[in-house]
């Protein structure tokens, strides 16, 4: 049984405890969304396969996408296919943005992040999503990692305040998630051998986690920024 089938089939309460980034991830773009305006105009920039339309059934949700990051992935529910550095809207067309791990993506960060504040009305709200330690994903389109300061830096440039700016998870989650990666490198009947040496000390580690004050070494940022 492959890392990937292991993971799918976790009950939902383990799903929650162990992919700790996806599940905060979730919260936030939930709660983002509890937050809009009825009918609001919501612009998904770099919506992928647009696994976060049903939190906007309220709003008017466009997912935009360039449609090249994963070929594995159904870009169907995509309502445009556009380069995030040159969006096909107006000048403030929209009341919010998401743009959930996807920034690592693009070759030019700051012009996609004043491309998507250009969209936004005036004092619109960015809900920005960025790993700082994970490994490479959807190669060859993966250029960056981002620091907190990395972020405040590059929100200033592209004319953003940040509102709230929050790691996710300290370092004992962050060797958790590696552990239970690692998993994927055990080939065949192997991979019980491995289960059974890393994933009990995976399950405790997030226990200690409140030991890392700093939270320095995180999975990523979860941040809300607001136009200038």
């Amino acid at each position: 049984m492959s890392y990937t089938a292991v993971r799918d089939r976790l009950p939902r309460w383990l799903r929650r405890y162990v992919l700790h980034f996806e599940t905060a991830i979730d919260d936030a773009v939930a709660a983002f969304a509890r937050g809009l305006p009825e009918n609001s105009r919501i612009l998904d920039a770099g919506a992928g396969e647009a696994v976060h339309a049903r939190f906007f059934s309220r709003q008017r949700y466009t997912a935009v996408d360039l449609g090249i990051g994963d070929a594995s992935w159904n870009y169907g529910r995509l309502d445009v296919i556009a380069d995030l550095a040159a969006l096909p809207f107006p000048d403030g067309t929209f009341h919010a943005c998401i743009n959930i791990v996807t920034l690592e993506h693009v070759q030019e960060p700051v012009c996609v992040l004043a491309e998507i504040g250009r969209v936004l009305k005036p004092a619109g709200h960015l809900l920005l999503v960025v790993p700082q330690e994970w490994e490479v994903h959807q190669s060859p389109h993966d250029f960056y990692r981002y620091t907190r300061h990395g972020l405040e830096y590059l929100l200033h440039r592209a004319g953003f305040s940040i509102v709230q700016l929050q790691p996710v998870g300290g370092a004992f989650r962050l060797l958790s998630r590696r552990l239970l990666n690692a998993l994927q490198h055990f080939p065949g009947l192997w991979f019980f051998a491995g289960a059974v040496l890393l994933a009990p000390l995976a399950l405790l580690l997030p226990l200690l986690d409140s030991l890392d004050r700093d939270r320095n070494s995180t999975l990523g940022y979860i941040c809300i920024a607001q136009k200038r």
